[in-house]
């Protein structure tokens, strides 16, 4: 009756304790290698502050997503390439960003077009989600500031090549250009 109800719910409370005891309840925690990479971007000043890549507080959580200094990146390259809309990223990626913009993109871009990119359209940075968007999968680096989706690059003179259209449907320049960027992108 009650007693044996009370007893069993003891028991399992104690248990409970026990294992608690024992970490199976505590939190999840980030690898340690992520607050390393970026702690040793900022000290080799990979990047550089500015009106366009600002410091923001620490994001932590849900679960292990998260940045503890997290950068709010409007434009990079000195402001010269501008994002589309605010993207949070870490230092290692937006330093990764930069060198591939000036090593990979730009060459490119003026080789096939004869102008630079001046915006990138994203489609999101940070986001606490799975790889492929399922709970079941492992976290995709999304949900560290340490990706970014990009949809279409703007030239300075306005025109537009996104990866949609661009990748199967572009000239031959389009096409070109979209390949050698992401091969570029592959060795940074």
């Amino acid at each position: 009756g009650m007693a044996r109800r009370v007893f069993s719910l003891a028991l399992i409370t104690g248990l409970a304790l026990l294992l608690a005891g024992c970490g199976l309840f505590r939190r999840a925690e980030r690898p340690a290698w992520r607050a390393q990479a970026d702690k040793a971007c900022f000290a080799q000043n990979r990047i550089t502050k500015s009106p366009y890549i600002q410091p923001a507080s620490a994001i932590d959580g849900p679960g292990i997503c998260g940045l503890d200094i997290p950068l709010k990146v409007t434009a990079l390259a000195d402001a010269a390439v501008a994002f589309n809309a605010t993207q949070t990223l870490d230092c290692p990626m937006t330093a990764a960003l930069e060198d591939w913009l000036r090593d990979v993109v730009q060459p490119i871009a003026l080789a096939r077009f004869g102008q630079p990119v001046a915006q990138i359209d994203t489609m999101g940075a940070y986001s606490c989600r799975a790889i492929d968007g399922h709970r079941s999968n492992r976290l995709s680096e999304h949900a560290f500031g340490n990706a970014v989706d990009i949809g279409a690059f703007r030239l300075a003179d306005g025109s537009r090549i996104t990866i949609e259209k661009g990748w199967t449907r572009g000239d031959a320049q389009q096409k070109a250009f979209l390949r050698e960027v992401q091969a570029g992108a592959c060795n940074i």
